[in-house]
């Protein structure tokens, strides 16, 4: 394949009326956009009239919400060898997802991201390498499978499959993710295994699940449809945008009030103030004692939805029946049956009226919220109006509220919500706004049951891939799509102990030569090293720039057939419309290459479809469930990848039943409208279709205490100490850049807007230290909290973090980033927000790496530090590049 330099253009041709058409959904958040690709050769276009050009209209159109064509919305690719016009617009005639083509800054670059040797993305990793005399050299595919598949069976077979690990996206296409889990659960049998966002495989929001509640329950026709949306923890303005511009502020009911919990006045905050709404801006990790405080107003007004709590929430007798006299080994069931955190109705009550955080100066003092601000709320999601009609409130939640404390935030919120009527009716639901599309896709089985640590009563717990690799457990680590280090908490401190393991070991190859590679990574692996490969599709600094020994190219968005959901479920095809650059693979063929290296059968797929269908039949017990579309491919006498591209960019809510012989998509889920009685043809019967995710298919309504032994022992130490000047240092998004930037970086437009990470800090924080706008700004913490080993939990108390200090399980290191200051009062006082997950600047290097002892996750929000002049970046005074100016414009 040539990669010689492309023509290019300098204005944007028109497609003509035969250019190729194909579907595809937007690349980045979780809303994923519905866009359509025109493709045609170099040296014909379009014309201005109707009839000279693909979209059917003339131009220039002169209207609003027509199809039109921006610079950023064309390049130039190559197509089986040959140059191409691509133009990568919204779908105007859409009717799901993102209406009459609205979409965002981000999706309306889609076409800048195509790989094109005249931009940026001349960077792409187009060749395989290995690491000689710390340079990466290009080798082929043949030789570079080979060496894995030699040193991986050399590890399994002298050090187990403790020693061979895997961290990787869990959301990038279910033909990837199915080949990952396929590899790591069935074939290697490895329980060192954690998605990119995780030091482990835990749940997102565990809370929400011991409630009952799928975390994606809702549609985005309930946020158009909810008269009030609080909204915990996120602004879906900056994240996922069109899920703000079109269901929030419009929808079916475009007069609805959104209250915002978060302590950084973003754009879509300050649109909420200004149409009614509310912005409560809380001190971060207190999540759990707003809802407190809104339980205890809304039980003591008696403005609960009783007729709803009687019919869904569960009795104590109901929660207790169904088990039998087995172990309770399932964390579901011993959380929400056991201990502190089980409850009913009647107990929650007696729980609320004792709770001393839950009254209302208590929880005004601990929030940092004045006291009629929470009473405003209360009013706004749960006073029932004169005529007795109760406010129709949605509740949404994201990384603001389960990154700071991940169980008791999304436990007391699901409990809010429960007492508001909400969780399986249009317009009331409880759900996550979501991050990363929905890519992933399991293989079944799984080996966790080999993880050495273990919850107090030695209960099954996932291993802290982290710390294993940390404490030099880990022979052979293969990475996917994952910055890891910036990404993960106390991140200098992993970066640093990975290059012990790699480029600070004593065995590197000087030859690529086989069986030198093979052997040198042998002797690396017995002397207590680790050989580290990246898969990617642009250099990540330090990971494959500096440490990986072996990095492979990976092809993706447009490059190969793909499919995924979105925040509400929804399948879709990805198409292929252009030439992966040099011999950039597919990540599952990369994984079907080194498998059957390794002696494993069932890995030799031809095409993604060959996955796609193969893991059908696997998704059948999940919310992701496309079986019955593929079965009826099948009948049909079609590929299951083009029955979903007839579905262009509608596609098809999951999960797919079949009534009266038709594929049916679900709008929502424990929506009791989803029970249609007797189950047709390859329908899967789940009881969470049309009832809660529990056995007896009522919510459980947990308690929260504030004060318990496994948080605030761990809060009190993490908060920043006053004496020594220090502020909350925590992180976040903004709407131009999507995850760390590995795409808008290469976007010269948006790479003008945020060519460096930023740093927002109230001018209350910024006068000591004379921090203006534009100052380059360290953030240092000088004692970042580390859990190290794999303690057992045995007693109750065991893995709070007293005991875990007790025991010698936290040690204590420093971090540190430098960023570039936007001094603004959008921030809560005594609260910096940090770009989140930058690879230049590791802002997560000042959060303490301490999983929540109750689901395991990171608390990524919680950092503290100081903050210190540096001197000025070179955009202090540069007007063509980062504006400093304040967010919250509406």
């Amino acid at each position: 394949m040539t990669t010689l330099p492309l023509p290019n253009v300098d204005y944007v041709p028109l497609p003509p009326p035969d250019a190729d058409v194909l579907t595809t959904a937007c690349a980045y958040c979780i809303v994923a956009c519905g866009y359509k690709i025109y493709r045609w050769p170099v040296g014909t276009e379009g014309g201005a009239k109707a009839d000279e050009n693909a979209f059917g209209i003339d131009f220039p159109t002169g209207g609003a919400l027509t199809p039109w064509v921006s610079p950023s919305q064309h390049n130039i690719a190559m197509h089986e060898g040959r140059p191409h016009h691509v133009v990568v617009v919204p779908d105007y005639a859409t009717e799901v997802v993102n209406p009459q083509g609205n979409h965002s800054i981000r999706g309306g670059t889609l076409a800048q991201k195509i790989y094109n040797p005249d931009t940026p993305t001349r960077q792409r990793l187009q060749y395989p390498m290995v690491r000689i005399g710390g340079v990466l050299t290009p080798v082929s595919w043949d030789l570079v499978t080979d060496v894995m598949a030699e040193v991986s069976k050399h590890v399994l077979e002298n050090h187990g499959e403790h020693a061979w690990g895997m961290k990787t996206y869990s959301y990038e296409y279910f033909e990837n993710t199915y080949a990952i889990s396929k590899l790591v659960n069935r074939a290697i049998g490895t329980p060192v295994y954690a998605p990119h966002d995780k030091p482990q495989a835990a749940e997102d929001a565990a809370g929400l699940d011991d409630a009952g509640v799928n975390s994606f329950s809702a549609s985005f026709e309930d946020w158009g449809a909810c008269e009030v949306a609080f909204m915990s923890g996120v602004d879906p303005y900056e994240t996922k945008t069109v899920l703000f511009t079109h269901w929030l502020m419009t929808g079916d009911n475009p007069n609805k009030k959104l209250i915002f919990v978060t302590p950084h006045k973003t754009m879509g905050v300050e649109y909420g103030l200004k149409n009614g709404g509310l912005w409560l801006p809380i001190v971060p990790g207190t999540d759990t004692v707003l809802h407190l405080a809104l339980a205890k107003i809304i039980i003591d007004n008696g403005w609960q939805d009783q007729e709803f709590i009687d019919k869904w929430v569960n009795t104590k007798w109901e929660i207790e029946s169904g088990y039998g006299r087995g172990t309770r080994n399932t964390r579901w069931q011993w959380r929400t049956t056991w201990g502190r955190w089980q409850s009913d109705w009647e107990d929650f009550q007696k729980f609320i009226a004792k709770e001393k955080a839950a009254e209302l100066d208590e929880a005004a003092a601990i929030t940092g919220l004045d006291r009629d601000l929470i009473l405003a709320t209360a009013e706004a999601i749960a006073k029932p109006r004169a005529d007795g009609s109760r406010p129709k409130t949605s509740f949404m939640l994201e990384k603001g509220n389960y990154w700071s404390n991940n169980y008791m935030n999304t436990a007391s919120l699901a409990a809010v919500g429960l007492l508001c009527g909400a969780g399986n009716r249009p317009g009331r639901v409880i759900s996550r706004g979501g991050g990363h599309q929905r890519g992933g896709m399991g293989a079944g089985g799984g080996k966790g049951f080999l993880s050495p640590e273990k919850y107090p009563g030695r209960r099954k717990k996932a291993l802290n891939v982290d710390r294993w690799v940390i404490d030099g457990n880990v022979r052979f680590m293969w990475l996917m799509g994952s910055t890891w280090f910036p990404a993960m908490l106390a991140s200098q401190e992993l970066a640093d102990r990975v290059a012990d393991l790699t480029v600070r070991n004593e065995h590197h190859p000087r030859s690529v030569d086989k069986e030198h590679l093979i052997q040198t990574y042998k002797d690396r692996v017995e002397s207590g090293g680790m050989v580290l490969v990246d898969s990617d599709i642009y250099p990540v600094e330090p990971l494959n720039t500096r440490f990986a020994d072996i990095v492979l190219p990976a092809a993706c968005w447009g490059e190969v057939d793909f499919t995924r959901c979105n925040a509400e479920r929804r399948l879709r095809l990805y198409s292929k419309f252009n030439d992966a650059p040099g011999e950039a693979k597919p990540d599952w063929w990369a994984i079907g290459q080194f498998a059957q290296k390794m002696g494993f059968d069932g890995f030799d797929w031809k095409e993604s479809n060959d996955i796609f269908e193969e893991a059908a039949r696997f998704s059948r017990g999940g919310v992701l469930n496309y079986y019955a579309l593929a079965v009826h491919a099948k009948r049909e006498g079609k590929k299951a990848h083009e029955k979903l591209r007839e579905l262009g960019t509608t596609g098809i809510q999951t999960p797919i039943r079949v009534k009266d012989g038709e594929l049916v998509g679900t709008k929502r889920l424990h929506d009791p409208d989803n029970d249609w009685g007797e189950v047709e043809d390859v329908t899967t019967d789940q009881k969470w279709l049309y009832a809660f995710g529990t056995h007896t298919g009522k919510a459980n309504l947990l308690k929260t205490p504030w004060a318990n032994d496994g948080w605030i022992d761990f809060y009190e130490a993490i908060k920043p100490r006053k004496d020594k000047g220090e502020v909350w240092i925590t992180n976040g998004r903004v709407n131009e850049t999507w995850q760390s930037g590995f795409d808008d970086l290469r976007k010269p437009y948006l790479a003008k807007r945020w060519p460096w990470p930023f740093i927002v800090i109230h001018p209350d924080d910024a006068a000591p230290q004379g921090i203006e706008s534009g100052d380059l700004v360290e953030g240092f913490n000088d004692t970042v909290y580390v859990q190290t080993g794999e303690p057992i939990g045995v007693k109750e108390k065991d893995l709070t973090f007293t005991k875990l200090m007790e025991g010698g399980h936290i040690k204590t290191t420093t971090g540190q980033f430098v960023a570039v200051a936007i001094v603004s009062d959008e921030m809560r006082p005594g609260i910096a927000k940090a770009a989140f997950n930058y690879p230049g600047s590791m802002a997560n290097s000042v959060c303490h790496a301490v999983p929540d002892p109750v689901s395991g996750n990171y608390r990524y929000k919680l950092g503290r530090g100081v903050l210190r002049k540096v001197g000025e970046s070179a955009y202090k005074k540069n007007f063509l590049e980062m504006s400093l100016k304040p967010r919250p414009i509406a």
